[in-house]
């Protein structure tokens, strides 16, 4: 049967309604072509999920670039959010030669990392309306410059002063980690790949803050504590160099209020049946048809930016046309939509049990009755590493395609409450790792408790919990 004869048996069936009696609840979208008659452009995978949102008809818009450059700059930025990850967590090995050699206290040491958050905090609010105006390439260079300088004060500290310096550099150089990396995965992703690349992102922040402190312990024992900064620069600079000649600036004006209305007008003339509406808005709103024709909905008109313009440091004509303090106080305003509330509680609540571990690993392992060395402690991060690699799978790439699922089972349309049911998983991982981490080392119990059982638990639900919480 075509698709045209199943849509006309499916509006004979159906009796039509009026669209305007169907409320759209936002975040709801026509994600699945049930009947395969939408003249969309879908996945290439022939399995009718719609690409959304859809490509423009510019060559240039990082929507239309091929996989392997979209993987290629993706990876760029995983590499650029591990490494940072790693200088804003790699010290905790670290504390009790600090306390010996520097004679600074606990307290003191505790407060250098509320610092680190503290302006990485600040950062996001000043990095993000920054890029949107001057572009994300632009962001991602520039702070990797603070970065570096914030190493160079961190490899000469012979103070807390010193150290808070470091702290405060690199939390405000590893903004983008919380705020640009996400929003570099939706310029270039579509919408059923998303929780796959944040979950992604995730991964590259644990897994710096997991390996850090691993590499940082066999460092000290064999180089001295300084080099751990030393080798630090000496990667920021040559990442700097690659991403000069080969970090492309992702960001691309599109008509958010356009898409919003199409996606809508779609669902309302699917829920009615109306089919024969669904093709006309759509042969409109496509722009070419589907994946099949995709290469004739290119505007020839519009030339392909040359390497040249693709490099440069600034890049204005794809910015945010709000003013620069219009779009800094827009992030305040979230602060009104509990699902937003709740998705920064349990995504800081996670940042808290990544500092908690950072904390007090030296001081629980490297005392009696463990007694590890430097690098003995740093190796108790591969409890939570592994964990988070777990996490990942089931933030993202689980997320994902159960969310296509779900979607095919109800008339193809994805509800944004379908991604709550993943939450099961880490809500259960992450009290049971809190327990086994605290009680565990509380009652000196073997070390595999808190370690593999704790630590990996806790990085089961901080991997899985920040992909969906994103999503």
């Amino acid at each position: 049967m075509s698709s045209g004869e199943h849509s006309t048996s499916d509006i004979e069936k159906h009796p039509i309604t009026s669209t305007s009696d169907i409320e759209i609840i936002p975040g709801t979208v026509q994600l699945i072509d049930i009947t395969g008659g939408l003249h969309v452009k879908k996945n290439d995978l022939n399995d009718n999920v719609i690409l959304l949102p859809q490509p423009s008809n510019n060559i240039n818009d990082p929507l239309r670039w091929s996989r392997l450059k979209k993987h290629f700059q993706f990876f760029l930025v995983w590499i650029w959010c591990f490494m940072f990850a790693v200088t804003t967590n790699f010290y905790g090995p670290l504390f009790g030669i600090f306390m010996d050699e520097l004679g600074v206290t606990l307290n003191e040491l505790t407060i250098s990392v509320a610092l680190c958050f503290l302006f990485l905090g600040v950062g996001c609010l000043l990095i993000q309306p920054t890029a949107l105006k001057l572009g994300k390439r632009f962001v991602y260079l520039s702070c990797t410059i603070i970065g570096i300088i914030g190493c160079a004060l961190g490899s000469r500290a012979n103070s807390i002063g010193s150290i808070y310096l470091f702290q405060a550099f690199g939390g405000f150089a590893a903004a983008p980690v919380d705020t640009l990396a996400e929003i570099t995965a939706t310029d270039i992703y579509f919408q059923h790949q998303r929780s796959t690349a944040f979950s992604l992102v995730i991964l590259s922040l644990y897994a710096g803050s997991y390996l850090g402190p691993v590499a940082a312990g066999y460092v000290v024992d064999a180089l001295g504590w300084r080099w751990c900064y030393y080798i630090q620069i000496i990667i920021y600079v040559a990442l700097f160099i690659f991403l000069a000649f080969t970090m492309e600036n992702t960001s691309f004006r599109r008509d958010h209020a356009a898409e919003e209305e199409f996606e809508e007008e779609v669902i309302k003339a699917v829920k009615s049946k109306e089919l024969d509406v669904v093709t006309s808005i759509l042969e409109v709103g496509a722009a070419g048809g589907d994946e099949d024709s995709d290469e004739n909905s290119i505007d020839e008109s519009i030339p392909k930016k040359a390497y040249k313009e693709r490099m440069k440091l600034i890049q204005t004509d794809s910015n945010d046309v709000r003013s620069w303090f219009l779009i800094f106080s827009r992030p305040f305003l979230l602060y009104s939509f509990p699902a937003v509330v709740w998705g920064g509680l349990v995504y800081g609540a996670q940042m808290m049990w990544l500092s908690l571990i950072g904390n007090t690993q030296s001081i629980i392992y490297g005392e009696p009755p463990y007694n590890f060395s430097a690098n003995g402690v740093g190796l108790t991060n591969l409890g939570a590493f592994g964990g988070s690699v777990i996490g990942m799978v089931c933030g993202g790439y689980v997320v994902d395609h159960s969310s296509i699922w779900l979607a095919r089972r109800n008339n193809g349309i994805l509800e944004p409450e379908f991604r709550l049911y993943s939450m099961i998983i880490p809500t259960i991982t992450n009290a049971g790792g809190l327990l086994a981490y605290g009680l565990g080392s509380y009652y000196e119990a073997h070390w595999a408790i808190s370690v593999v059982i704790g630590q990996g638990l806790l990085g089961v639900a901080m991997g899985a919990s920040g992909a969906i919480c994103l999503t």
